[in-house]
């Protein structure tokens, strides 16, 4: 309960003034309650002409003064001694019709008051939501990509979704259960006193063997339900590895085999479901079965006593104190919920948790130095790196000199820590040692922020989002207005096919960009590179997945985005780069060869390996 008490205290702090309120309406349902059913008592009394007894009465200022044993017992005098005056006054009739409507009016004060309780709850539960699921999002937005090389997009979004709903149905839910029912069992436990301590006494013996017995059915339900969502992951991962490669799927005919894996993990989902259910539904028809034991056990008590003579409270006091116990139980049932609901909500939250309490190791500096612009250079001294797993040494050493105004292009075989190098430059990830420097300020003693708004990316795969044209080339720009994106978007060669849409600039592009070709994706992200007018280009393998013919077209537009900026390109077709001021030969992490086109073909190493290669 420690992890519950710890989220309670994360979570529900913002809400304190619903919880003041539903702590007030529901002492006030409580009260109004009691009072409700305390007609039933006169009421039968005057229906079955039970009113020959004589009450005295008692100052209210002495019963108060009174030991409250005693206190109870002269609070009830004094009601019946103003029902006897009263009948001797107004007449039976009118005196159970008065009754009556007071039961009616304290019902119907004690129902709004139930309501406003969980009608408080209702933010509560939508806010803690809410606010998780932010939290998620915004640690997602903040962990360094490395993160996400290490775990599936399926489980974060799993933990996401399933596990974020299981904490509201499970651990939220369990909030009012946890503020209502305290409230109820002291004032109703209070009531059953002041009516009879001796049968009340049977109540503290057994309400805390129910409890107990609830316990023992939710042990280990934390376990079984963490079990249960780690397998939904599994069913999200694969849902959402299928919607990706569904193109693959079909053209080597997997559905089958798809299928058969999706049954597998589905079924494994199933049994471990089975068997927490039927824990869950064991609780219910437990507590149902204890509580009405102990119900029969104090009515057989109160009755043998009424029947022998031996009168603790008379009939119409006892039915009261049975429909007050009655009251109690369900609260108390409550409590023995919250024992097994509160566990599989918890799981939920240990998975969640696994998110928001990531370590990111890309850490802003606390007094920044600040970088007001690109003035000289970007410089790489003595660079070595390795991804978390520690099995390979990426970069191995790289020292690169990059002036302003330059291009410089990086070719090299597959593997060769080319997109690492690149990477670098943004801080998506940090070098395990040495430094990258802009204008001789280190990366790390400089905030992302500073850092990230001099570089703009144009990657191999058109990174679009399910938006119009216009959101996506204006994306990351601050009121950037219809004739700036215009103007980026006829520099980037894609003014006169975004025309030919249905409502041009207002065009949804789909999931991914998935309605445009790949040269009018890439064509989209150039012209969102030129909106943002970076002094840094970076571009990885930017033509490297096209056509002959959008490759031409998207090139005319890179020309026109790199002039007067320092450009990196990552270069899988050697053509594209043969005019670059320099060029970058990468192998094994290693930089092996650099200069110009000519004089690396001059040098016969792994350039020219590689340009003999596309010559073929």
């Amino acid at each position: 309960m420690k992890g519950f008490w710890k989220m309670m205290k994360r979570y529900i702090a913002p809400f304190r003034k619903y919880l003041v309120g539903s702590v007030v309406l529901n002492i006030l349902s409580a009260v109004f309650n009691i009072f409700s059913f305390a007609m039933i008592v006169p009421m039968l009394r005057i229906l079955f002409r039970m009113t020959d007894k004589t009450y005295t009465f008692t100052p209210w200022a002495d019963v108060w003064n009174m030991p409250f044993k005693d206190m109870g017992d002269a609070a009830m005098q004094n009601i019946y001694h103003g029902l006897e005056s009263a009948i001797a006054t107004y007449g039976e009739p009118n005196v159970l019709l008065a009754l009556c409507i007071f039961l009616v009016i304290t019902t119907a004060l004690k129902t709004a008051c139930y309501f406003g309780s969980a009608g408080v709850m209702v933010p509560i539960r939508a806010g803690v939501v809410k606010n998780i699921r932010m939290e998620i999002y915004d640690k997602i937005l903040s962990l360094p990509i490395g993160f996400f090389s290490e775990e599936k997009k399926g489980d974060v979004i799993a933990r996401m979704s399933g596990d974020v709903q299981e904490v509201e149905n499970s651990v939220a839910g369990s909030i009012e259960m946890l503020i209502k029912n305290p409230i109820l069992i002291v004032i109703y436990f209070a009531a059953l006193i002041v009516i009879s301590w001796e049968m009340t006494t049977f109540t503290i013996v057994f309400a805390p063997v129910m409890i107990w017995v609830m316990g023992v059915i939710g042990k280990n339900l934390k376990k079984k339900s963490l079990d249960v969502q780690n397998l939904w992951s599994d069913v999200m991962s694969q849902v959402e590895e299928t919607l990706g490669g569904l193109r693959v799927i079909k053209a080597f005919i997997a559905e089958g085999k798809m299928s058969e894996r999706f049954d597998k993990v589905t079924g494994a989902m199933k049994d471990k479901t089975e068997r927490v259910s039927l824990r869950q539904a064991l609780a219910h028809p437990v507590s149902e079965f204890m509580g009405t034991l102990l119900i029969t056990i104090v009515h057989f008590f109160g009755g043998h006593h009424i029947m022998s003579g031996k009168t603790v409270v008379d009939a119409p006091m006892f039915i009261y104190y049975m429909v007050i116990l009655y009251s109690i139980i369900n609260p108390i049932k409550d409590f023995s919920k919250a024992s097994y609901a509160i566990p599989k909500g918890m799981a939920s939250m240990e998975r969640i948790n696994k998110v928001l309490d990531a370590v990111n190791d890309i850490v802003e500096p606390k007094d920044p130095k600040p970088i007001g612009g690109f003035n000289d250079r970007i410089s790489f001294n003595d660079v070595h790196f390795r991804y978390p797993d520690g099995q390979k040494m990426i970069l191995d050493g790289v020292s690169l000199e990059i002036p302003k105004g330059k291009t410089v292009a990086i070719v090299g075989a597959s593997g060769a820590g080319k997109s690492t190098l690149v990477d670098l430059i943004p801080r998506f990830y940090d070098p395990d040692s040495g430094s990258i420097t802009i204008d001789g300020t280190d990366l790390r003693e400089a905030s992302l922020k500073d850092i990230r708004s001099l570089i703009g990316n144009v990657n191999q795969e058109s990174i679009l989002f399910n938006d119009t044209i216009f959101n996506n080339i204006a994306f990351g720009v601050e009121n950037a207005s219809m004739d700036d994106v215009i103007a980026a978007a006829r520099i980037a060669n894609a003014h006169d096919f975004i025309m030919e849409k249905e409502g041009g600039y207002s065009f949804n592009i789909g999931d991914r960009g998935v309605k445009l070709s790949g040269g009018q994706r890439q064509r989209i992200s150039i012209a969102r590179a030129i909106l943002k007018n970076p002094p840094i280009l970076i571009l990885d393998e930017a033509t490297a997945s096209l056509d002959t013919e959008s490759e031409k077209i998207v090139q005319e537009a890179l020309d026109r985005l790199m002039s007067s900026r320092t450009t990196i390109a990552i270069a899988h077709r050697l053509s594209t780069i043969r005019n670059a001021d320099e060029i970058i030969v990468m192998h094994e992490g290693r930089i092996v060869e650099r200069g110009r086109h000519e004089e690396l073909l001059a040098l016969n190493g792994h350039y020219r390996k590689l340009n003999d290669m596309q010559a073929l």
